[in-house]
């Protein structure tokens, strides 16, 4: 049950991935120039609390890992998790040809 919940959400990671690269895609198209949505720039436009609570993060911990994060565009966030999602929810290869008995 937990592999299947774990490949679900996998899926819609991935077709959020792919949603948000088309959407920052077109918008690239029609503006002529890249044009990439953040992770942070999502966050606090849809989250208005985002901000207050990434005032309280450490700073030895919000300058070098935090803020990476939250730069990257939108659609590597989701890609990269949905990735780790369906890799840790796939089903194992079974062993075959190794004797069971000693």
């Amino acid at each position: 049950m937990l592999r299947f919940i774990a490949r679900l959400l996998g899926l819609l990671a991935l077709a959020g991935a792919f949603a948000s690269l088309i959407i920052d895609g077109t918008r690239s198209i029609a503006g002529s120039q890249i044009s990439l949505t953040s992770l942070g720039g999502l966050l606090t436009s849809k989250l208005p609390a985002f901000e207050k609570t990434i005032a309280h993060i450490h700073p030895l911990l919000w300058d070098p890992a935090t803020v990476w994060l939250l730069r990257l565009p939108v659609w590597v966030a989701l890609g990269a998790v949905g990735l780790l999602l369906m890799w840790l929810a796939r089903r194992r290869v079974p062993e075959v040809g190794y004797a069971t008995r000693p």
